[in-house]
């Protein structure tokens, strides 16, 4: 667990993972920022992306989801948490992950904000919000050093 999040480190909740394949909509918008920077990272547990994986599955078809399963291995960064734990969470937490992307109010509540407080620090919002409010232009020098030069490649490719 990191004590220092990275600020360029995001993990996704398995509902926003699943949103991303099927809603042209905020999870996309905001998958699509990490996607298109290389010094931006998306890390995930087995668990997570199982979780994902199921949701693609049951809404799409399963030759569908083990296409998003090979696709997103090479784009994340796996990390082990406890069985038991919320996945978003705990990956966010072992992967020293600064920010998670859920739908799910309850993680977003105030009450979840001032639990985690003492604990790690993390941002957990909603795909529009961090969309809106994550800023690479103002992040790169802070996380990578120098002018940001743009997005570094193809966020669909």
């Amino acid at each position: 667990m990191a004590s220092n999040p990275d600020p360029a480190a995001v993990a996704a909740d398995a509902d926003v993972l699943a949103a991303d394949v099927f809603v042209d909509g905020h999870a996309r918008a905001a998958l699509d920022v990490v996607r298109a920077h290389d010094w931006v990272t998306l890390v995930a547990s087995t668990p997570l992306l199982d979780d994902a994986q199921a949701v693609i599955a049951a809404l799409g078809s399963d030759a569908l989801a083990a296409d998003w399963r090979d696709r997103i291995a090479d784009r994340v960064t796996t990390v082990e948490h406890p069985e038991g734990d919320q996945p978003a969470l705990a990956a966010a937490m072992r992967g020293g992950a600064a920010h998670v992307l859920t739908h799910d109010d309850d993680l977003q509540s105030a009450a979840t904000g001032a639990a985690l407080a003492g604990r790690v620090s993390v941002s957990v919002k909603s795909p529009r919000a961090f969309a809106r409010l994550f800023d690479p232009a103002s992040l790169y020098p802070v996380v990578v050093g120098g002018d940001y030069p743009g997005p570094d490649r193809d966020p669909r490719a």
